[in-house]
């Protein structure tokens, strides 16, 4: 069964070209056999089982596309889980179904221990638990984070009714007086909002101690220049910009990149084993040449369910450890993101 075989290449968390090409072509053809409208992409493409011989080859969707169509391997009313975009440009969420969380979690799981942490500490979380969102992954994410690693003392410091700001001003006092590191998880606008309420407070937090971020701002603040966000994050808690680590992640995606910390602004943006990245002309499709701008395409074999292949709408250029996010697409970049979708829709019909 190959999503045991997935399952494995994640769990051994090592570099394996052969490997990676043999399964993601494997899972190109289980995709392309029982996901109707992605199979009527790709015979509109010319791109099948017989073609295909490299992932590289592999159609990519339009992000957009898990807005209008159901995108699933199995009925919709067999899968296990549903993670939701927020819907804050056009209203609209799309949906990533899943008929299993085993290799979405073994993806987390080796990405976090990779990235992240790899111990147990006390952990701030500045995100809502999954029960109060569970329809998104960030929540799913960041609460198995907790539920693996949270030592005790670590809790959740906002819900429904905001951030609660003394109880969390408590928790870092009490980890500076016990000089035991911790580490802060949130929502990259949570840390926003926690510039604004302690303006004339800055923290010094245990050495060892890191500080996450995710998901940029969407609207929810002020925006801040990316070096000058790191610099007052840094400034705030008392953390070298080295300990700031972002994730970057999307909810059409079941693997995330991550930084090494923000010393050097923009930070390279670097993935694990099992997810791949090409940067495109999003008129042609084609690659461009190695440093130049263009709209990102991820590659993710933990994307079991749905389709392994997203276009996203994110400008960024290759780097040699990675790739280098810019931001989202603007004039013809962005029209060419929606001609990619128009051409989508139209072979497809665009219902779900």
């Amino acid at each position: 069964m190959i999503e045991k075989r997935i399952e494995a290449f994640i769990r051994a968390n090592e570099e394996d070209e052969e490997t990676f090409q043999t399964l993601m072509i494997e899972l190109f053809r289980k995709q392309f056999e029982e996901n109707t409208p992605y199979r009527a992409f790709c015979q509109e493409k010319r791109k099948t089982p017989r073609t295909v011989k490299r992932w590289q080859d592999i159609p990519f969707v339009p992000v957009d596309a898990f807005k209008h169509l159901t995108l699933s391997r199995v009925p919709v009313e067999e899968t296990v889980a549903c993670f939701m975009t927020s819907g804050s440009t056009s209203g609209q969420r799309g949906k990533h179904y899943h008929a299993d969380l085993t290799i979405y979690d073994a993806s987390m799981d080796e990405t976090v221990r990779r990235f992240v942490v790899d111990r147990p500490m006390r952990i701030a979380c500045l995100f809502p638990r999954a029960s109060e969102l569970p329809n998104s992954s960030l929540a799913h994410y960041l609460n198995r984070i907790v539920d693996q690693y949270g030592k005790e003392g670590s809790g959740y410091f906002i819900d429904s009714s905001g951030i609660a700001f003394d109880a969390f001003a408590s928790f870092l006092k009490e980890a500076t007086c016990d000089d035991e590191p911790v580490l802060l998880l949130g929502a990259t606008f949570s840390y926003v909002h926690l510039f604004d309420h302690f303006q004339e407070t800055t923290f010094t937090l245990p050495k060892g101690s890191r500080v996450f971020d995710t998901g940029g701002y969407k609207g929810q603040s002020e925006a801040l220049p990316e070096a000058t966000f790191y610099e007052t994050l840094s400034a705030q808690f008392g953390v070298p910009l080295e300990s700031c680590v972002n994730m970057y992640g999307m909810s059409e995606l079941s693997t995330q990149y991550y930084d090494r910390g923000h010393a050097t602004s923009p930070a390279v943006k670097v993935g694990p084993p099992w997810i791949r990245t090409r940067i495109i002309d999003p008129l042609t499709g084609d690659d461009l040449p190695y440093g130049e701008t263009g709209i990102i395409v991820h590659y993710d074999l933990a994307n079991t369910n749905a389709v392994t292949a997203v276009m996203t709408e994110d400008v960024g250029y290759a780097h040699e450890d990675g790739f280098v996010l810019l931001g989202r697409a603007e004039g013809a970049e962005a029209k060419g993101c929606s001609l990619q979708l128009a051409d989508f829709l139209q072979v497809t019909g665009g219902t779900r």
